[in-house]
């Protein structure tokens, strides 16, 4: 055992190593706590001010919207032209303008309306005189009487800023005066004030035009900035630093500013750096006095080691019993792992089972609805080696496309089936519905035409629908329902099937119905059970409708049957529907229709 001393030096020099290394971590940890919080109340700060800057813009263009087609509306009125008409003397109708004019802009609360002859001449207005504002009179004119609307920013020595609306009004194909709409920014920079950000709007000479601070209006904002930190601002007597979020309005050619407060950013960071370093300086005590106890901890383990030797007797007797136990707790942790294994191996067994099941259930489904696809290449082959012989290869081409394309959808079926009764996966997807309803058509048609079926009529709305599901499992559940359909007519005279849908919300419903017998009312509740089935010994087994509402069911959708009250079944399904942009066959393959009736 090591000596005292060298204990002591030991443990001195790891303090050493320790302190340097809990310097540098230290160091890492703060800065990057203060880039964070920076960052964080920076985002926060933007955000905020974002959100400010958006609802101003809206303030702002909902008051000059509100007037902008005010000029258009009236210059189109008969009783505003007439204002313009001269009498035999050549007055103008000076006291009936103004009166129109002080209820115009009473009613709509403009702060004045001036109506004007096309040579600056004014005929009368709601509000005060016009030296004022002359200064812009003449381009507001200008661009009126050339049959366009003209909007102008204007402001007066006294420190009133309005924004002006003109147009011109014709009378009998000629401009015969003009209407101006004065705005003002009253109530907006009202609504300003309530703020605690100053927000203003620079014209395109970076000279404040409307402001909820009085003292920045009509001040360049040059003037407003700190020379050399353009980031700091003359507010409330002295420059302070401000974050500018700017938004420009292209049609007025301003800009909307919102000044932002960086102090919680500031005060983020500091608060960011106190409490990673008081963590570090914590852990760094913890760890001290971790060490500064292992280091008493051996000095005591030397002393303790001659009072251990005397009790070594005592420990190897206990250490006999110890092992007489040890040896029991073996041997039954021994016993419970051979448990563990046999119920390992039940379960696995058990799952094994499972598998087995299922896979028998989809071999009977894949025997079951083999043979309309197998029946058509049949046909398509015998039709092909019939054109061989007229010498009709195109047609022959066709067929072999026909009967790849069935082949391919067999292949597809086979892997389907097999995974019917479990939740689908990948396979799922937006499918157009009208295809599918085609594609199953075009197998079940030979059958129905051998049965005698008059029609098979399908909805318009059917091909314009596209739902979630599996193209082939989707295809096969119309199959199944057909089928069930032609079994039902079998031998009935004027014997129909119909198949529509109709989009209801998110889900389509579909419907496939015939004009047989029905199904027995206390039979209903029974149609979809396996190996349920009203057929004769030797025309089927019982789980075609069975795999139609497992199918359903993987596609989150549900079936359901009833009898019609003019006669026969109706199968409603109900799938969640799908945008038919989006619809791209669950990477399915799909055969061509021919038709939608038999």
């Amino acid at each position: 055992m090591q000596s005292r001393v060298a204990i002591e030096k030991h443990f001195r020099l790891t303090r050493i190593a320790l302190f340097v290394v809990w310097a540098v971590l230290s160091t890492i940890v703060v800065a990057w706590s203060v880039s964070a919080a920076k960052q964080r109340a920076l985002s926060d700060v933007m955000q905020k001010a974002g959100e400010t800057l958006s609802v101003q813009t809206e303030i702002l263009s909902g008051v000059l919207d509100k007037y902008r087609l005010l000029p258009p509306l009236l210059s189109q009125q008969s009783s505003i032209r007439a204002l313009f008409v001269r009498d035999a003397e050549g007055n103008a109708q000076a006291v009936d303008a103004r009166r129109t004019a002080e209820a115009i802009a009473g009613m709509s609360a403009a702060r004045d309306v001036a109506f004007f002859f096309p040579d600056g001449e004014l005929l009368a207005n709601a509000r005060g005189p016009f030296a004022e504002r002359e200064e812009g009179l003449p381009r507001l004119i200008a661009v009126a009487l050339q049959g366009r609307l003209g909007r102008a920013a204007l402001s007066n020595s006294d420190g009133e800023r309005t924004y002006a609306f003109s147009s011109g009004v014709r009378r009998e194909g000629k401009f015969v005066g003009v209407v101006i709409v004065y705005v003002d920014f009253y109530r907006v920079e009202a609504a300003w004030a309530l703020s605690a950000r100053r927000i203003f709007v620079t014209d395109p000479s970076d000279t404040v035009f409307l402001a909820n601070d009085a003292d920045w209006r009509l001040n360049r904002i040059s003037g407003l900035r700190q020379a050399g930190s353009p980031d700091h601002y003359l507010i409330d007597g002295r420059y302070q630093e401000r974050i500018d979020l700017v938004r420009r309005l292209p049609v007025l050619e301003w800009d909307l500013h919102v000044l932002a407060d960086p102090a919680p950013v500031g005060a983020a960071r500091l608060n960011a750096a106190a409490i990673a370093s008081l963590a570090a300086l914590l852990l760094g005590v913890i760890a001290l006095v971790v060490l500064r106890r292992n280091e008493d901890a051996l000095i005591r383990a030397r002393s303790d080691r001659a009072t251990a030797l005397r009790l070594e007797r005592v420990v190897r007797d206990r250490t006999r019993a110890l092992s007489v136990t040890n040896q029991s707790l073996s041997q039954e942790v021994e016993v419970r792992r051979e448990a563990e294994d046999r119920l390992r191996k039940t379960q696995d067994e058990l799952v094994q089972t499972a598998k087995l099941a299922a896979l028998g259930q989809m071999s009977t489904a894949l025997s079951h609805e083999y043979n309309q696809p197998l029946a058509a290449i049949r046909s398509y082959a015998d039709n092909a080696i019939r054109f061989l012989e007229r010498g009709a290869t195109s047609e022959v081409s066709g067929n072999l496309v026909r009967i790849n394309g069935l082949v391919d959808r067999m292949a597809e079926l086979s892997r389907t089936l097999l995974s019917f009764s479990r939740k689908p996966g990948a396979t799922i997807g937006p499918v157009p519905l009208g295809t599918i309803v085609d594609e199953a058509l075009l197998l079940a048609r030979p059958r129905a035409r051998a049965a005698g079926i008059a029609s098979i009529t399908v909805g318009e709305a059917v091909s314009g629908l596209h739902v979630i599901g599996g193209r082939i499992r989707l295809g096969q559940v119309f199959v199944n329902l057909v089928n069930n359909a032609i079994d039902a007519l079998s031998g009935q005279t004027d014997a129909r099937i119909g198949i529509d849908a109709r989009r209801q919300g998110d889900r389509v419903v579909v419907t496939v119905v015939d004009n047989g017998p029905g199904i027995k009312p206390e039979l209903l509740p029974k149609v979809f059970e396996p190996f349920f089935t009203t057929k004769g010994v030797g025309d089927g087994i019982g789980i075609g409708l069975s795999i139609v509402d497992n199918i359903i069911r993987d596609f989150g959708g549900t079936i359901m049957v009833t009898n019609q009250a003019e006669g026969g079944a109706c199968f409603t399904i109900i799938l969640q529907a799908a945008e038919p942009g989006h619809a791209d066959g669950a990477g399915e393959s799909a055969l061509r229709s021919e038709g939608a009736t038999v």
